[in-house]
């Protein structure tokens, strides 16, 4: 029989880091909650929200039955808060183009100007919150260096423990690395961070060796598991669930991530056609240009087997319906893929960052899901994969699918006395 992977520590790369100074003594529980805030940029596609969603639902249940406060750059980010039981701080939108630049997306206004507009709602924010514990996603000193101000009052206040999450992979190592030395990431997590959380598993992609970071920041480093995202249909993390009709027929699931570069994809879904006798089900995220929606409404209009979705809903109810996925590449949408063990069809994003393409190849190397580069993405490709008999199947067994319970158990070792208190 084959035993299953239970991984219940955070491994680390370093010794054990302890809580930096002037922060002894900061933390009380009874009867107070601890208080985590939890930052992402958002500047395109709702990665980096949904996965702060994730874990902030996770630690305000039991037993950390944790205050936590969602900052976000995406407009969706209320909706989403809202059906979780969440609360947050919505900033002014930026948008990131395919070329990699970043502008206001509804404000005529410069760049540096949006960027201090955002910085001054965060620090007041954060001012009032006096969070225990602070999330980053990704960006050490936020976008456009927008935290620098506000960890540097963190650290000076020496209450609030920041921890930097990072996504498993981030993309080409010579391209981290170029663009990590020239914002002087290693400074950042060096002065502002007590610890890096890599919400992955270094089996399947070991991050540090592979992007060669700095002894500062290995030593800090903690590969927490990928993050289940089955959890999103569980208890308050989705309240209440999507209603979704029990489907009849084997179902085709195309899932395009935020939607904002996934009309191709879907398009050639939608062309392709389903088996018969299937049901097919393409949602086209809440990102995707109105224009694109009309197209791909239209596309789907004289086949009554196949459902364009262009609502917000919980793309995850639908993937645990699925008998097979068409998706992209995007660490969310991958890792729903591992956590129902279903399988997929990966065509991941190639520009203007190549980690949707670097995530896809290693899980088709280990056997685990289907890979077709966008590139190859002709005519009858999809309606092949759907009709070949046997395709690869994510081995739910070796997979460290336990970031939310660790993250969990990191957090009681802030906050000891917790298990102590009443909820």
């Amino acid at each position: 029989m084959k035993t299953c992977r239970t991984d219940t520590a955070m491994p680390r790369v370093g010794p054990n880091f302890m809580i930096s100074g002037g922060a002894e003594g900061a933390f009380t529980a009874c009867p107070r909650r601890p208080r985590i805030a939890l930052y992402s940029h958002d500047t395109m596609g709702m990665g980096h929200l949904r996965r702060n969603l994730l874990i902030a639902g996770s630690v305000a249940g039991q037993p950390l039955n944790a205050e936590t406060l969602i900052v976000s750059g995406a407009c969706e980010a209320s909706y989403f808060s809202e059906k979780a039981g969440l609360d947050c701080v919505t900033l002014p939108s930026l948008h990131k183009n395919l070329c990699g630049q970043y502008t206001a997306r509804n404000f005529d206004w410069s760049l540096e100007r949006i960027l201090f507009f955002r910085s001054r709602i965060i620090s007041a924010a954060l001012d009032c919150f006096q969070p225990d514990v602070l999330i980053v996603d990704k960006v050490p000193r936020g976008i456009g260096n927008e935290l620098e101000m506000v960890l540097k009052h963190l650290r000076r206040r020496g209450r609030t423990r920041c921890i930097l999450g990072l996504r498993d992979v981030l993309d080409e190592p010579h391209v981290v690395r170029k663009e990590w030395n020239a914002a002087a990431c290693d400074d950042a997590v060096e002065r502002y961070y007590d610890e890096v959380w890599i919400y992955g598993d270094s089996v399947v992609y070991d991050s540090v060796a592979e992007y060669g970071f700095s002894k500062t920041v290995a030593d800090r480093a903690r590969f927490t598991g990928f993050l289940d995202q089955a959890a999103r249909l569980n208890g308050r993390l989705n309240q209440p669930p999507e209603p979704v009709d029990e489907p009849g027929h084997p179902l085709a699931l195309c899932v395009v991530g935020g939607g904002q570069d996934g009309f191709d994809l879907a398009a050639a879904f939608i062309r392709d056609g389903i088996p018969f006798g299937w049901t097919g089900v393409v949602i086209t995220g809440p990102c995707m240009p109105p224009a694109d929606r009309f197209r791909l409404k239209h596309l789907a209009a004289d086949q009554p087997e196949i459902e364009v979705i262009d609502r917000l809903v919980e793309t995850d109810d639908w993937m645990r319906r699925a008998t097979r996925v068409v998706a992209m590449g995007g660490y969310n949408t991958v890792t729903s893929i591992l956590s129902f063990g279903k399988p997929a069809l990966i065509v991941p994003r190639i520009k203007p960052r190549r980690e949707q393409w670097i995530r896809a190849e290693r899980l088709q190397e280990l056997g685990w899901t289907s890979v077709l580069s966008p590139e190859h993405l002709v005519s009858g490709a999809i309606r092949g994969w759907l009709e070949t008999e046997t395709v690869a199947v994510p081995d739910k067994c070796s997979i460290n699918l336990n970031g939310l319970q660790n993250i969990s158990r990191q957090l009681l070792s802030v906050f000891p006395e917790i298990t102590a208190c009443p909820v």
